[in-house]
C-alpha cells in the first residue's frame, strides 16, 4: 500500500548516464561558428552606424559652437557691450573708463563714435558705465550688456558699517535686479589696491572670499589698476565665450547710437518718424514686422537703411573715423510689403449689435406693445383668487393689498425690476438642502426659550449697535488670521451691498462659468484657443521670415530705422533720453502688440517696505517691453481652477499678478517699479517672471460676514449682528454658515427688526464662538489709463 510517505526516486541518474547523452542539448561547434557568423555582422554594423552619427553630433556642435563664436567676435558680429558697475559710491568709475578706452584706441580715443575698434586685440566693444543710483538707467544698461564689470574698491570698507563692506545697498539692490533680469557674462575688476605686494594679495583675497557668493560660480577676479592688468583681462575677455540670458535671445533688437526724428509733411497731425541707428543684434530683422521702443511703445517700420559700418576692424591707415561717421554710405534700402506687413493691432473693436436679432416685424412690435400693457394693467390680487374672479374686481378698486400677503416665499426670487442682481444665484435654499445630510443636522419642531425671546438691542440706536460691534471685533477678531472679515454697513441694506456676491459650496469643486457676466473691458482683449500652439507657430514664423534675405537685415549689420506715427512729444522725450540712458527697439513677434490678460509670478522686494494694494499703478519692464498696469494678486492654487484675490502682496511669498497688457511670448523677466513723482527715481517694488497669458483664469474675491451667538442651546443659537433687517436674512438664508470652532450650519429664519436670525449647526454651538458667512464674486484687473510711460494719459 502506497501512502503520503512513499519513496519517489528519479528517473535517471546523471553520473550513469554516457558523456554524448549529457551534451545532447549542447549545439556543435561547427553549428555555432554558422550562427554567429551573421550576429558578428549585424553587431559590426550597429556599432559603425553608431559610431558615425556620435561623430556627426560631435562634428554639428563644433561647427555650431564655431558659428557661435565668429557671431559674436568675429569681423560681422556687433560690438561687444561692457556696462562698468560700481558696487559702491565710492568707486571711481570714470578713471576705469579711460584706462579701458586708451587701451582699446592705442592712441587715444577721438572719435565720438560709441564704439571702438581695436586692431590690437581684434575686438569692437562699447563701453557704459552705469550711473549711481539711477536704477532705471542701469536696468536698461544690463539688458543690452554682453559683460558686466561688476568695480570693487577697498577703500568703501571705512564708510559701509553692513555685512558685506563692499557693496552697499543701491549695489545690493541692483544685484537682485539683474539677477531677475538674468546675468550675462559677469566679472569683478578690483581696484585702488595698494603697491605692497603682501597688502594687495590680502585685499583681493578678502575681496574674493566677501563676494564670491554674490557672483556665479565661474565669475573672475581680476585687479584693475595698473595697465598690464588691463591687458590681461582684455585678452582674456576677447577670448571668452559669452553667455546671455535666454529670453535675449528669442527676438531682435537694437540699441541706438544715435537717435533723430523727422516731422511729417503733415505737421498739424502732430505725429513724425523716429530714426534710431545702431547695430542689429540676436537676430535678423525684418522690415514688415512690428518694433517696440522702449517707453513709447509698439510701431510701424516705414523703411530700413543697411548702412555701411563706420566701426571696422581692418581700417586703412590715413582714413579718419570722423570722415567715415560723417559720410555714411546706405547700402541698400528694405520697404515694407503691404502683403506681408504686421499691421499695428492693439485692441479689439467689439460690434455693439453683434448678439442683436433681426429688425422686428411691425405686427411683432403691436404684439408686445399690447403685452407691455397688459403687464402694465396688472394688480395685485389676494390668494386663490382666480383669473375668473380677477375679472370681476373693478380697475379703479379702493382695495389695498399689503405686501406681505404675497410674500409667501422667503424673499430670495425677486422681480427682474426690484432685483438687479444678475449674480445671485439663491433660489429657495435649494443649494443647501440637497446638502443637508452631509452637516447632520438636528432639526427639530419643538419651540425653546430662545424661539419666542425678542432682542434685547432692539431699541438701540446705530451708534450704540456700531460701539458694540467695535468692541466684540477687537475681542474675536484677528485680521492676520482672518483678513476677509468685512462689516456689514447699517445704512445701505446687505443684499444691495453685496447684490455681486455669491455662495459657494465648495471652493475647489464647484463650477464657474468663465464667460458669466465678463466686464465690458474683455470685449476689446484677444484670447487663443492654444496658447502653447499659437507660441509654437509663431516661433516658427518668425524663423520662416528671418530666412527671407530680401526683408531682412541680418544680424550684426549697422542699420537705420525709420519708425513712423510717433507722437513729437516723445519723441522728443526719446532724444533728451538718449543722452544718459540707452534707448532700446526691439522685433515683436506676431500678436504680440495685442492686448489680453497676461499672469505674473511676483514676489515683493526685501527694500520695499510700503505696502502694495491691488490695483495701483506700477512700471512693468518684461523682458525689452515697458508698459504701465493696474494688477490684481491672487493665491496659486495648484488643485483648483479658482483662485482667491489677495488685497495686498505680502512679503515672503510668491502672488500671481494679473493685468491688461500687450501679449508676450513667456518666459520672459519681470521688474515691477513703483512711482514716487516726477523728481524722484522709482522705486523697485516686485520682481517676477510671466506665467500665462490667459483671460479664462478666474480670481475670486473672498469676503466674510460675521455674527455672534446671543443665545445658544445646544446646536440652535440666535446669532445677531451680521445683518440688520430681516429682508437681508431672507435673502442670504440659502448660504452656508461656519464657525472659527468648526461647526457648520445654515439660517433658519429671521427674529425681530434689527436683522437677528435663528440659525442651526452639526453640533453643540459655544457661546464665545463666531458664526460666519464666505461670499465671493470674480474680480478683474483695472483699465490702465495709459500703456506706456512716455505716452499722455488717456
Amino acid at each position: 500500500m502506497g501512502g503520503s510517505k512513499v519513496q519517489f526516486n528519479k528517473a535517471h541518474k546523471t553520473r550513469f548516464a554516457s558523456k554524448s547523452s549529457r551534451n545532447v542539448h549542447k549545439i556543435s561547434s561547427k553549428d555555432k561558428i554558422m550562427m554567429s557568423k551573421p550576429d558578428r555582422g549585424v553587431a559590426k554594423g550597429a556599432k559603425a552606424i553608431r559610431l558615425q552619427r556620435n561623430k556627426m553630433m560631435r562634428e554639428q556642435k563644433r561647427a555650431a559652437l564655431l558659428k557661435e563664436k565668429r557671431a559674436l567676435s568675429g569681423h560681422s558680429s556687433s560690438p561687444r557691450v561692457i556696462v562698468l558697475f560700481g558696487l559702491s559710491a565710492s568707486v571711481d568709475l570714470n578713471s576705469l573708463e579711460e584706462d579701458i578706452l586708451s587701451l582699446l584706441s592705442g592712441e587715444g580715443n577721438d572719435s565720438t563714435f560709441p564704439a571702438i575698434a581695436s586692431p590690437e586685440y581684434k575686438l569692437r566693444a562699447t563701453v557704459l558705465k552705469a550711473p549711481h543710483s539711477d536704477l532705471l538707467t542701469c536696468m536698461e544698461m544690463a539688458k543690452v550688456a554682453d559683460l558686466i564689470a561688476f568695480v570693487a574698491s577697498p577703500n568703501s570698507l571705512d564708510e559701509a558699517d553692513e555685512e558685506n563692506h563692499f557693496i552697499d545697498s543701491f549695489g545690493s539692490q541692483c544685484l537682485s535686479v539683474f539677477r531677475t533680469l538674468g546675468l550675462p557674462s559677469t566679472v569683478v575688476l578690483i581696484r585702488d589696491l595698494p603697491d605692497d605686494m603682501k597688502r594687495k594679495q590680502e585685499l583681493k583675497k578678502m575681496c574674493t572670499s566677501m563676494l564670491a557668493s554674490e557672483f556665479p560660480e565661474d565669475c573672475k577676479f581680476y585687479p584693475a589698476d595698473k595697465r598690464d592688468e588691463l591687458h590681461k583681462f582684455m585678452w582674456l575677455f576677447k577670448e571668452q565665450r559669452l553667455t546671455v540670458p535666454h529670453w535675449r535671445n528669442q527676438r531682435a533688437y537694437i540699441m541706438a547710437q544715435k537717435v533723430d526724428m523727422v516731422a511729417d509733411e503733415n505737421y498739424s497731425s502732430g505725429k513724425c518718424t523716429l530714426v534710431l541707428t545702431g547695430y542689429v543684434r540676436a537676430h535678423g530683422l525684418s522690415v514688415n514686422q512690428l518694433v517696440h521702443v522702449a517707453g513709447a511703445g509698439d510701431f510701424q517700420l516705414s523703411k530700413i537703411e543697411l548702412l555701411k559700418d563706420p566701426c571696422t576692424l581692418n581700417v586703412r591707415k590715413g582714413v579718419d573715423l570722423m570722415d567715415s561717421e560723417n559720410d555714411i554710405q546706405v547700402v541698400r534700402c528694405l520697404t515694407p510689403d503691404p502683403q506681408k506687413q504686421e499691421p499695428l493691432v492693439v485692441e479689439n473693436v467689439p460690434d455693439l449689435l453683434a448678439g442683436e436679432q433681426t429688425w422686428p416685424t411691425e405686427a411683432e412690435m403691436a404684439e408686445a406693445d399690447r403685452n407691455h400693457e397688459k403687464r402694465m394693467k396688472k394688480k395685485r390680487l389676494p390668494r386663490g383668487i382666480s383669473e375668473y374672479q380677477a375679472a370681476w374686481i373693478v380697475d379703479d378698486s379702493d382695495v389695498d393689498y399689503s405686501e406681505s400677503d404675497e410674500d409667501g416665499d422667503d424673499g430670495m426670487v425677486l422681480d427682474d425690476g426690484d432685483s438687479g442682481f444678475p449674480d445671485q444665484k439663491f433660489s429657495n435654499g435649494s443649494e443647501f438642502d440637497d446638502d443637508q445630510a452631509s452637516l447632520n443636522l438636528r432639526d427639530s419642531d419643538e419651540e425653546t426659550d430662545t424661539d419666542s425671546v425678542m432682542m434685547e438691542g432692539e431699541n438701540l440706536t446705530k451708534e450704540q449697535i456700531a460701539d458694540q460691534i467695535r468692541k466684540i471685533k477687537e475681542a474675536h477678531a484677528e485680521d492676520e488670521e482672518f483678513p476677509d472679515e468685512v462689516d456689514t454697513p447699517l445704512d445701505i441694506a446687505a443684499r444691495k451691498r453685496f447684490a455681486k456676491f455669491r455662495g459657494v459650496k465648495s471652493f475647489r469643486t464647484s463650477s464657474w462659468d468663465t464667460k458669466e457676466s465678463l466686464p465690458p473691458e474683455y470685449a476689446r482683449i484677444f484670447a487663443f484657443d492654444n496658447f502653447s500652439r499659437t507660441q509654437k507657430h509663431v516661433v516658427a514664423k518668425a524663423l520662416d521670415m528671418e530666412q527671407e534675405l530680401s526683408d531682412c537685415i541680418p544680424p550684426g549689420s549697422y542699420a537705420k530705422l525709420y519708425i513712423k506715427d510717433v507722437e513729437d512729444g516723445v519723441a522728443s522725450k526719446l532724444c533728451i533720453l538718449a543722452k544718459k540712458i540707452p534707448i532700446i527697439a526691439s522685433g515683436l513677434l506676431q500678436h504680440e502688440s495685442k492686448v489680453s490678460v497676461l499672469h505674473f509670478s511676483v514676489r515683493k522686494h526685501d527694500t520695499y517696505e510700503a505696502p502694495i494694494k491691488a490695483k495701483e499703478e506700477f512700471l512693468f519692464h518684461v523682458g525689452f517691453r515697458q508698459f504701465m498696469s493696474r494688477p490684481i494678486f491672487s493665491s496659486d492654487s495648484i488643485n483648483a481652477n479658482k483662485h482667491k484675490m489677495e488685497r495686498f502682496l505680502h512679503a515672503g511669498r510668491f502672488s500671481v499678478a494679473s493685468i491688461y497688457a500687450p501679449i508676450c511670448f513667456p518666459s520672459l523677466p519681470l521688474i515691477a517699479l513703483k512711482s514716487q513723482g516726477e523728481e524722484t527715481y522709482p522705486a523697485l517694488a516686485a520682481v517676477g517672471s510671466l506665467r500665462s497669458v490667459d483671460p479664462d483664469r478666474i480670481v475670486l474675491k473672498k469676503i466674510i460676514l460675521t455674527g455672534y451667538p446671543q443665545r445658544v442651546s445646544k446646536s440652535k443659537s440666535t446669532v445677531r449682528y451680521m445683518f440688520h433687517n430681516p429682508e437681508d436674512v431672507k435673502w442670504f438664508k440659502p448660504v452656508e454658515l461656519w464657525t472659527k470652532c468648526g461647526r457648520r450650519g445654515r439660517i433658519k429664519e429671521p427674529v425681530g427688526t434689527h436683522g437677528a436670525m435663528k440659525c442651526i449647526f452639526n453640533g453643540v454651538l459655544q457661546q464665545h464662538d463666531t458664526v460666519c458667512m464666505s461670499l465671493f464674486k470674480r474680480t478683474y484687473p483695472k483699465w490702465p489709463q495709459r500703456w506706456f510711460p512716455l505716452q499722455s494719459s488717456a
